[in-house]
């Protein structure tokens, strides 16, 4: 018997703002992003394994950070 289990990450944008990004110094729209990872058995996510994640991305450069704690209540 086969058993395919592994870890999926999927991503929702929360929000978009427009910010100077801290990489490329460049005033862009920033993604809030808040990225989950699941188990999955069989391909079928079943229960997260892990805090979601909060992230930028920059629309200018593609330069992907941690979000800012503040940043993320305001939204």
């Amino acid at each position: 018997m086969f058993l395919l289990f592994g870890l999926r990450s999927k991503d929702h944008v929360i929000g978009t703002r427009m910010m100077t990004c801290e990489i490329c110094h460049w005033e862009a729209p920033q993604q809030l992003i808040r990225r989950t990872t699941r188990f999955t058995l069989f391909f079928v996510p079943l229960f997260p394994v892990k805090p979601a994640g909060h992230y930028m991305v920059c629309g200018h450069c593609l330069g992907f950070r941690k979000a800012d704690p503040r940043l993320v209540g305001a939204v």
